[in-house]
């Protein structure tokens, strides 16, 4: 009877994995590099450096899938995408994933059938202003002109909030982030609005004499970002958000890129099915038993990235916030891997 129950077991968790199988994993891994949809050009989370080479928080996210999936960081192809194209160049097939500040909603969810596979940055819309303006809250913002990237969330949020403080604006619609940008340089807007990861990236790294602009405090939204990728294929569906999950889990268990090969030998069962000593987990995905250990050798963990591409060390200088670990107050919390 035991064995006619383990035989009944094994041949349910087989069935399971032929179901999840999928056109999109099976594609990519017979061309040999994944299509990453990034941002055109935000510093901290997707950005080409001198040399061309995308550098940011989602860049190396989509370096970590193509080290899981091939076992080389190398195997990603970068596509930049816009506010507009964004959504139909994943539906398309055009790119397999986003990783570009996109904001988990409902409607993607349902309507443009999209899956969010985590969150890789917990944000909130604010805004930017000059500080001769003498402005220091949102609450003085009435009347004012404002930049805005159609297309996104921010577009609704500030409608919202205006309409529910029974203030007036008057929107300068823009898509492009450079020319985004050089619209409120020039004045053409007393404001500009986004997720305020990307206001600080501005402001470090896109206007001038950035200590005469500010960021007001109010956060009018929650922005949960993250990769998406879409509807169809849980198999891939799958790869991704665990990957993300996994870098997470590296920083909760002190794994890093520096240590990862040292930690091989670590007895800690969690550490063990993370880097695949205990074998299994890989399997389940339909990957390398190594997925994880490859991932965290080329990128380092979810902390080493944010710090690298977003904290003390880069020039944006956020604090970690929201986005530290959940045993340090922030919201960053990763699912059991066993």
């Amino acid at each position: 009877m035991r064995y006619l129950f383990a035989t009944a077991i094994g041949l349910t968790m087989a069935l399971a994995g032929m179901a999840q199988a999928g056109q999109a994993f099976d594609a990519i891994r017979a061309r040999g590099t994944i299509v990453c949809g990034v941002n055109q050009g935000v510093a901290g989370f997707s950005t080409p450096d001198s040399r061309g080479e995308y550098r940011g928080l989602d860049a190396d996210f989509c370096r970590a899938l193509a080290a899981a999936v091939f076992g080389d960081p190398a195997k990603v192809r970068f596509v930049p995408t816009s506010s507009q194209n964004r959504f139909t160049m994943l539906q398309s097939g055009e790119i397999d994933v986003l990783a570009r500040n996109a904001t988990q909603t409902l409607q993607r969810d349902t309507a443009l059938g999209l899956n969010m596979a985590g969150v890789n940055f917990y944000d909130g819309q604010g805004f930017m202003v000059r500080r001769s303006l003498g402005i220091t809250s949102a609450q003085q913002l009435d009347g004012a002109t404002v930049c805005i990237q159609p297309g996104t969330t921010s577009e609704l949020n500030i409608t919202d909030y205006f309409r529910a403080n029974n203030m007036h604006f008057t929107p300068v619609l823009i898509e492009r982030p450079d020319e985004f940008v050089g619209a409120y340089s020039s004045g053409r807007c007393d404001a500009m609005t986004q997720d305020a990861s990307q206001l600080a990236s501005y402001r470090a790294t896109a206007v001038q004499n950035p200590n005469e602009h500010i960021l007001l405090p109010e956060r009018i939204s929650k922005e949960p970002l993250g990769p998406m990728v879409r509807h169809g294929d849980d198999q891939w569906f799958d790869t991704v958000k665990w990957v993300l999950t996994g870098m997470i889990e590296a920083e909760e268990l002190g794994i890093s890129q520096a240590n990862v090969d040292q930690r091989l030998r670590d007895p800690n069962p969690a550490v063990q099915r993370l880097l695949g000593v205990t074998p299994g987990f890989g399997g389940a995905l339909g990957l390398d038993e190594r997925w994880l250990y490859n991932a965290i050798k080329a990128v380092g963990n979810y902390g080493e990235s944010f710090e690298r591409n977003l904290g003390s060390g880069s020039v944006i200088g956020l604090p970690r916030g929201q986005n530290d670990l959940w045993t340090r107050g922030g919201l960053m919390y990763a699912l059991p891997l066993r």
